[in-house]
């Protein structure tokens, strides 16, 4: 039976886990809340940078991306910044809904799977 790895523990969720030379990561909210869509989203990235960094690996190697925004509207914000910060060439699949997030000054929620 091969390890699982995890990181970051808490009493209701990790940040992160590895299995099998996949690394999953927790739904990564912004720290400051109170910036509009492109400071959260650019907040989000930088969390997902510095895991999958902690996991050895990076965003080239994004298997599946998951981004939940609180409004539609936001899409266009979300898409300039995510577009300045995906690797040219090694664009994931990715799926982008609406959804009622857990606090509700949250814009966004990024959800990301990568190869280790």
């Amino acid at each position: 039976m091969s390890e699982i790895q995890r990181f970051h523990v808490g009493s209701r969720l990790s940040e992160m886990a590895i299995h099998n030379g996949t690394v999953y990561l927790a739904g990564q909210v912004p720290d400051d809340p109170t910036g509009d869509i492109a400071a959260q989203m650019t907040e989000v990235l930088a969390n997902v940078d510095r895991l999958l960094v902690e996991a050895g690996t990076d965003k080239s190697r994004i298997l599946m991306a998951q981004i939940f925004l609180a409004d539609l509207a936001d899409f266009p914000g979300m898409n300039a910044v995510w577009d300045a910060w995906v690797v040219p060439g090694q664009t994931p699949p990715r799926a982008t809904v609406q959804a009622r997030l857990a606090r509700p000054e949250w814009r966004v929620e990024v959800v990301v799977t990568a190869a280790v």
